[in-house]
């Protein structure tokens, strides 16, 4: 009877471990839950089924594995593999929150070895959380160099896993540390190995989230494009993978956002709260919270943005910014100008200062404080020039351009404007190109030429509502009602009537022939409208008197 019991505990584990090189983890779990039923799991087992607990989502329950698991491998002398289940343990208690917790795990990993005069390669990975620790501080060169020692022992002990995982770190921390070029390099190199097969499951997706991460921080759309798609077909071959599936989904509404497909995005950026904020709420659930706030806050839904940035908050995500932007869309300037100008100040690396400085030239502007607007578009040209970011030297010509306007300086803006537009353009990145027209059409209009401002003015109104730009569009529906009640009244009635017929197309004697005027007077009137509107031309004439429906007046 023993014997046959034995013999079925075997096949059942053949089928299990079978499943698990498959990467079918629902089905692997499933069969090794039942053989540890019967008390027939040893540790390399135990390892396995804490790894598809973790897969399928269950982290609790991986710890607990993981936990016997190394108990029984310390009973059984083998070190190594019982300070990798006290890593693996402390790894991830830690970055789920974790701390004290994690640390004693991680602590216990290094005592075992120790203890042992262990020469692991669980010691190059135990060095990733001090070097996470020190990139988190602003300590970028610490943590380089541990990323690289990290490195090191991975190739030292043949281990692809740990060697992806130093590079990864170096290649962020380059990054930080302005040396652009070379982080993506290396960047792009680990995601051959992530790409190729070459890591395990449990380290790709970690991997892939990382350099998708640092894609976005330096604006490099492209690539995080790119690699969103593979970090998604990577989900959909193992339908059963869970953990990776949140962050899977903030980065493909980050994207659609950025590509103009908000609602869309706004589906993503739910289904990424719904997943992350599942008890227990994922450390990933405030960055969901905090894009679904954008998504809010750009489509006009500002009750719903106020509430998403402070669940964000709540969360750890700091909420900036975004909310700082929503404040000045609520019509609250001081609170806009005092919650951007404390993040700007506590914003140490150029990356994450360069988040924040396009919104603060804007909420300077609102105030009318063009001085401070000036210094802080020159910072971010220059943090654009030195991460060879198009999307930031977009950014930054937007700035510079909104910045002269404001100092009366049409002619400078209208260069700086133009060149954002086509980075735009080239980015296909349509609501950054739709605010960026809203200003060419407002320098246009300050030195005269109505029909490019009229153009504009009716793409980027296009844009705005071809998005759901709620608030973008009421503003342009506010400000044309401010210029059609404000400017006509400079007016005679006299000049309003000849306006009207100008812009029917009629000729200055047609005009004079249908007033009962002399041709003379006539011109005399269509000169004084130029010069109180500001105009050049019978066209502009045209366009405006369209604008402000003063078509057939002199009927």
């Amino acid at each position: 009877m023993e014997t046959e019991l034995s013999m079925v505990s075997d096949d059942a584990l053949r089928h299990a471990r079978a499943n698990y090189d498959r990467q079918s983890w629902r089905k692997a779990h499933e069969l090794f839950c039942a053989a540890n039923r019967e008390g027939s799991l040893g540790p390399d087992d135990l390892d396995r089924l804490a790894t598809c607990a973790l897969m399928i989502g269950n982290e609790s329950e991986s710890v607990d594995i993981w936990a016997k698991a190394h108990h029984e491998f310390l009973a059984r002398g083998a070190v190594e593999q019982a300070a990798r289940c006290a890593f693996r343990i402390g790894n991830g208690l830690a970055f789920r929150g974790q701390i004290a917790h994690g640390s004693g795990w991680l602590a216990r990993a290094r005592r075992v070895l120790d203890d042992a005069e262990a020469d692991s390669v669980v010691r190059g990975y135990l060095l990733l959380p001090d070097a996470y620790r020190a990139a988190m501080a602003g300590e970028f060169s610490s943590a380089h160099e541990l990323f690289t020692e990290a490195e090191a022992i991975g190739q030292r002990f043949g281990d692809g896993d740990l060697m992806a995982f130093g590079r990864q770190g170096q290649g962020r921390t380059l990054i930080k540390l302005g040396r652009l070029a070379d982080g993506v390099a290396l960047l792009d190199e680990v995601m051959v190995a992530v790409t190729t097969g070459e890591l395990t499951p449990t380290s790709v997706g970690d991997i892939y989230c990382s350099v998708i991460d640092a894609c976005s921080e330096i604006f490099d759309l492209r690539r995080a494009g790119e690699w969103t798609a593979a970090l998604e077909k990577w989900c959909e071959a193992q339908p059963d993978h869970i953990p990776y599936r949140g962050m899977c989904l903030i980065h493909r509404a980050e994207i659609l956002q950025v590509q103009g497909a908000w609602a869309d995005a706004l589906g993503e950026a739910e289904r990424a709260c719904d997943r992350l904020l599942a008890p227990p709420p994922r450390p990933a659930a405030g960055r969901a919270c905090y894009q679904r706030a954008e998504l809010h806050r750009l489509r006009g839904e500002l009750d719903k943005a106020e509430a998403s940035y402070r669940q964000a908050a709540e969360l750890g995500r700091k909420p900036q910014p975004g909310l700082a932007l929503l404040r000045l869309a609520q019509g609250d300037k001081e609170a806009a100008l005092g919650s951007i100008r404390l993040a700007v100040d506590g914003a140490r690396s150029p990356v994450v200062r360069s988040r924040m400085l396009g919104a603060f030239v804007e909420i300077l502007l609102a105030v009318n404080d063009t001085e401070p607007a000036r210094g802080a578009a020159r910072e971010l040209a220059d943090i654009a020039e030195s991460l060879e970011s198009p999307f930031l030297r977009a950014a930054a010509s937007h700035c510079a351009g909104a910045v002269d306007l404001a100092e009366g300086n049409p002619e400078s803006a209208l260069v700086a404007l133009h060149n954002a537009r086509r980075i735009w353009r080239d980015l296909e990145t349509p609501y950054d190109e739709a605010r960026t027209r809203e200003l060419i059409a407002l320098a246009s209009r300050a030195l005269g030429d109505e029909d490019t401002a009229e153009l504009e003015l009716d793409a980027a109104r296009a844009m705005f509502e071809r998005l759901g730009a709620s608030t973008d569009v009421a503003k342009l529906k506010q400000s044309a009602r401010r210029e059609a009640s404000r400017t006509p009244t400079r007016l005679t009635a006299r000049e309003l009537e000849v306006l009207g017929l100008v812009a029917t197309g009629k000729t200055n004697r047609a005009i004079a022939e249908a007033l009962g005027l002399s041709e003379k007077t006539v011109a005399r009137h269509v000169a004084n409208i130029f010069t109180k509107l500001d105009l050049t031309s019978r066209a502009a004439a045209t366009a405006y008197a369209y604008r402000n429906r003063l078509v057939g007046t002199g009927d």
